[in-house]
């Protein structure tokens, strides 16, 4: 199961693991988009050995109702890519309750409630991987994107512990991915409302955002994709609880 998987890094993980030979699954809430990357993820498993199927389920998987949904097309899921867009920037001030409860339970509560409602298959039938897509600001917070700075740290911290327990000799791991700057739909929106607030053109910004990189570059969702494939594979099977970022040597520490 891949969710948020209609477009972007999402799609990218999906697309990698149809490359690899995986049954796919793949979970969003907008029909038309997701309808499309399904036809584009058939195409590929047609020129795959084995021609894995592809599914798509049209759901919020932050309800209780979506994962229904998700769980009726597959039941026994050995690997689970978990993935919600971030809540928006802002101010702290401005965030009432309400924010704050749709922050953590799109960004912590539903991926734990996917790794809850997995797991324990995973482990009896000896293999599993859990993959969180989370966000470079786990390492390094942004003051813009605090609702996601702390909706995303506790589900950090959540994985730390499960992943280390039990399950860990039964075949199962559990990590995340942190995303860095990729050339995303969600990126070349904040550009642009970057752009607008201080009156630039929005190649000009990109070009300034681009100089803060190392790699002096903006990642790309296949990247994104192999990256995940790999930590889904037999031969990641030692690396589990771990916060694995990709972002181009941005983050400056040394840990």
């Amino acid at each position: 199961m891949v969710c948020g998987a209609s477009k972007g890094l999402g799609l990218g993980c999906a697309e990698a693991l149809v490359r690899e030979g995986v049954n796919v699954v793949i979970v969003a809430r907008g029909a038309d988009d997701l309808a499309a990357a399904a036809a584009r993820l058939t195409k590929v498993a047609a020129s795959v050995a084995g021609a894995p199927f592809v599914k798509h389920v049209a759901a919020d998987i932050t309800t209780p109702e979506g994962r229904a949904a998700a769980f009726a097309a597959h039941a026994d899921y050995d690997i689970v890519v978990t993935n919600a867009g971030g809540p928006p920037p802002g101010d702290f001030r401005d965030w009432d309750r309400d924010a704050w409860i749709k922050a953590v339970d799109a960004n912590m509560l539903t991926p734990i409630e996917l790794i809850k409602a997995t797991v324990d298959g995973m482990a009896a039938r000896g293999y599993g991987r859990i993959v969180n897509i989370t966000s470079s600001s786990v390492k390094a917070p942004i003051g813009t994107l605090g609702l996601s700075n702390g909706a995303r740290s506790g589900l950090t911290g959540f994985v730390a512990g499960v992943a280390r327990s039990s399950i860990a000799a039964q075949g199962v791991t559990i990590n995340s991915l942190l995303p860095g700057s990729f050339d995303t739909d969600r990126l070349k929106g904040n550009m642009a409302g970057a752009a607008k607030k201080a009156g630039q053109d929005i190649e000009t910004v990109r070009a300034a955002r681009e100089k803060t990189i190392p790699a002096a570059r903006f990642g790309n969702a296949e990247e994104f994709g192999s990256i995940c494939a790999f930590l889904c594979s037999l031969q990641a099977g030692y690396i589990t609880g771990q916060n694995v970022l990709a972002d181009g040597g941005a983050y400056p520490g040394t840990y």
